[in-house]
């Protein structure tokens, strides 16, 4: 469930990808007959002057994000999904995720969360089924439009989980909240995301002192050469779609510091963001960024963070008076960037929380 096939995945869920668009194997004949029919159905749809805005409803968005949770995606799809969202014309924001969350059970442990893949997903029914599982308890507005021609409701009749141990069935799921997580805090007052689906039991609380590194490369070296213990906080800053510039995914940190057997004991906090292949207690997104005069840039090394997945809540541990202090003697670092078009983009992008888009 890394990023693509998340995105694949949901482009079923708001109504834009046919049965199957977003599970079946790239080798097999049937994506060969899906990308024909695919075509064949275009052409209906400009016959019956069916458009894109008419499927993606504010109830299709919803639809997507509840999907979202019950599938345990990446996180990067909480940035997807309020970027295509702004160009129909529709605002989506991260509180709204966590409310999602909060009545959404997580119904699947794809990797890297678990131990079952993309083709066991379509084995057991694909999306379709997932979203079947839902309806069970009215979480999806069955009413809205699709590519199909059809309404949900009508493209679900007859639909069923062919292996509940692939897909939990709606009343004995994972966990009763969905698989990515929304926290806020001093930290980041505008939120951050992690994927709580993927995060060990003994880092869904986390308490302990910052390291603190100016960019991906830094953290690297560091992981590498040992310096990062049990315990630690990890954070990396300056890599958010200002910064960046372009928002760089994490991967490497997050794949060195479970190469070093500290996936269960070490956190990472970043204003950039994530493959969907990370697993363990990382947290992107965090918002405002560094770059904007986030908090996240203010952080020293030693100050300790605690972390709460549960209850949603992020925290560094300085009080206020002392945070003003830095922030009067802050300035922003030369941009790493400073002609062509990702100059122009990192004046012009705006928070991860918006989905990163140009203003």
């Amino acid at each position: 469930m890394y990023t693509a096939n998340s995105m694949n995945c949901l482009t079923e869920a708001i109504g834009m990808g046919l049965r199957g668009n977003g599970t079946i194997p790239a080798v097999w004949s049937a994506r060969l007959r899906l990308a024909k029919h695919a075509g064949m159905q275009i052409m209906e749809l400009v016959e019956k002057d069916i458009k894109p805005r008419d499927i993606m409803t504010p109830a299709a968005f919803h639809n997507a994000e509840t999907v979202d949770m019950a599938l345990g995606c990446s996180t990067n799809t909480m940035l997807h999904l309020p970027a295509i969202a702004h160009e129909c014309g529709i605002e989506l924001d991260l509180d709204m995720s966590n409310a999602i969350s909060a009545k959404t059970p997580n119904l699947c442990h794809l990797a890297p969360a678990g131990d079952t893949f993309m083709e066991d997903l379509e084995g057991a029914g694909g999306v379709y089924a997932v979203m079947k599982e839902l309806t069970k308890k009215g979480l999806l507005d069955t009413s809205v439009l699709t590519v199909t021609g059809k309404t949900m409701a009508e493209n679900l009749e007859g639909v069923v989980n062919r292996n509940p141990e692939i897909i939990r069935p709606i009343d004995n799921p994972y966990s009763q909240d969905g698989g990515i997580a929304v926290l806020k805090g001093n930290l980041a007052p505008e939120g951050c995301v992690v994927k709580r689906s993927a995060v060990a039991p003994e880092m869904m609380a986390h308490t302990g002192p910052a390291r603190v590194f100016d960019g991906e490369e830094e953290a690297i070296a560091a992981i590498y050469a040992g310096k990062i213990v049990p315990g630690d906080v990890v954070v990396i800053r300056y890599e958010g779609p200002k910064g960046g510039p372009g928002m760089r995914e994490m991967l490497n940190p997050t794949s060195a510091i479970v190469g070093m057997g500290l996936g269960e004991s070490v956190a990472l906090i970043t204003d950039g963001r994530f493959s969907g292949a990370t697993r363990g207690a990382s947290i992107g997104h965090v918002c405002p960024e560094a770059a904007q005069g986030g908090p996240i840039a203010f952080v020293e090394e030693g100050d300790i963070i605690s972390i709460d997945i549960p209850a949603n809540k992020i925290e560094l541990q300085v009080d206020q008076a002392a945070l003003d202090a830095r922030r009067a003697k802050w300035t922003c670092p030369e941009p790493k960037v400073k002609t062509g078009y990702l100059a122009r983009y990192a004046k012009m992008v705006t928070s991860a929380a918006r989905g990163a888009v140009l203003e």
